[in-house]
């Protein structure tokens, strides 16, 4: 499939209609969807009375905005009117609808885009695989008998496979990150309340933001543009620093020669007490979860997925004391961790700490033992959210290989910085979309 760009500026010019572009995306959903496990529900109906509407107003000659008959698809936890918000879950399965849309797809709407599906996750986005009791293993792409990421993972999955130009999903700690470094597209987790969450079923408020999966870094700009509802020009030089101490352990050689490639004389930084951090992450996360499903695990635990529904209540039992602490801990870390990004405006890290695993086997080396992949492939995503800084995957240019990807962290509030020098790499070939999904030989 088309950009979402070239897509928009065809419908604009009436090269093709939006429901010329429906049709063949939703064609292509069901040819290639249910493969992938990547899709919870086709909203054919709806899609096809939003494409009427840009095509009627680009027949009365109205502007049908910068995403005219773009299609695209929701994380299944934004509110999509008429529909109950499952997050994931068949606890939630016959919830009454949602009255109205989330602010983002209202965004969307309005600039012309049209919503085609729901996307498949890990329930209540509990986990960075996409391991789902209800809909099954969202599968990747480029190798279908491995995992495609999470918890963020059919979002991820049909924008890698050409199925819809771009989709949203949410990054608690690392949920947009992991899946798009994992399937080779652009993601990002933008600075910490920065996008709208109305509408959007909660995890964790203290980390969960919500953000875009695409193709390219020129599509992610303009989408960003909607969403945030803001233009943002920047063009002061560009200061890198590469992230060192953990964030050299757990690599893929191919991360760090990018790295150094990208930006050879740059100086290695450390963040502090990146262990500390991550546990404190754990933990919040941990408790803010089990506190929001308490009652519900009171009433009906055994409806709960059983690899969430373990740490929902272990996190429900959590003292209050230990989570001010964490709390407390943070504010501090935020505050370290911005005095750093003082001097820079951009700091190279792995997004993951290797490619996708073996659905059949899920586990990852960290630090030369086993790991689940399930917790641990969001090893070097969990710390950046600790900070509330913007981080933006991008995927490195790995053709024959899995696709693998870096994160370029900014300031708080950076996100145009971290757009143009993905620009600049991208134009440079060092960072990009391989293209097609599927091409894997074999070699992680």
């Amino acid at each position: 499939m088309k950009q979402a760009i070239e897509i928009a500026a065809a419908v604009r010019s009436g090269q093709t209609s939006a429901m010329a572009v429906l049709e063949k995306c939703l064609a292509g959903l069901a040819a290639e969807g249910g493969r992938l496990v990547a899709v919870t529900r086709i909203l054919a109906d709806r899609a096809r009375s939003e494409a009427a509407a840009v095509d009627a107003a680009i027949a009365a000659g109205h502007e049908a905005g910068p995403l005219a008959g773009v299609p695209y698809g929701v994380k299944d936890l934004f509110d999509v009117c008429g529909l109950p918000t499952t997050a994931g879950s068949s606890l939630y399965a016959d919830a009454p609808p949602a009255q109205s849309d989330a602010e983002a797809i209202c965004r969307l709407r309005a600039a012309g885009a049209v919503l085609v599906a729901t996307l498949n996750m890990d329930e209540f986005a509990y986990g960075f695989a996409t391991i789902n009791a209800r809909h099954g293993t969202t599968r990747n792409p480029h190798a279908p008998d491995r995992l495609a990421g999470g918890s963020s993972g059919g979002s991820a999955a049909v924008v890698a496979a050409g199925l819809l130009p771009f989709s949203l999903g949410s990054d608690t700690n690392g949920s947009i990150r992991v899946p798009a470094s994992l399937t080779g597209i652009y993601g990002i987790k933008p600075s910490h309340g920065a996008l709208p969450m109305g509408g959007v079923f909660p995890f964790a408020d203290s980390f969960d933001d919500i953000g875009p999966f695409a193709t390219s870094v020129a599509d992610m700009q303009s989408i960003w543009d909607v969403l945030a509802e803001s233009q943002v020009a920047q063009f002061d030089p560009i200061r890198v620093a590469r992230l060192g101490g953990r964030f050299r352990d757990n690599v893929d050689p191919d991360q760090i020669a990018a790295m150094d490639a990208i930006a050879p004389d740059a100086p290695l930084v450390e963040l502090p007490d990146i262990a500390r951090a991550r546990s404190a992450a754990f933990l919040i996360t941990a408790a803010e979860g089990g506190r929001l499903h308490r009652e519900a695990l009171t009433r009906d635990a055994m409806a709960f997925d059983p690899a969430t529904r373990d740490r929902l209540i272990a996190g429900a039992l959590l003292p209050d004391a230990l989570y001010d602490a964490a709390q407390a801990f943070r504010a501090e870390y935020r505050q370290r961790s911005a005095d750093i990004m003082a001097d820079y405006d951009v700091l190279l890290a792995p997004a993951t700490p290797c490619p996708a695993p073996l659905i059949a086997d899920p586990q990852i080396l960290i630090d030369g033992a086993l790991s689940p992949a399930r917790a641990d492939l969001g090893i070097h995503s969990q710390p950046i959210s600790f900070t509330g800084l913007p981080s933006l995957s991008v995927p490195l240019r790995r053709p024959g290989r899995l696709p693998l990807g870096l994160q370029l962290i900014g300031r708080e509030g950076g996100e145009a910085t971290l757009f143009r020098f993905a620009a600049l790499l991208e134009d440079k070939g060092l960072t990009g979309i391989t293209w097609p999904a599927g091409a894997y030989q074999g070699d992680a």
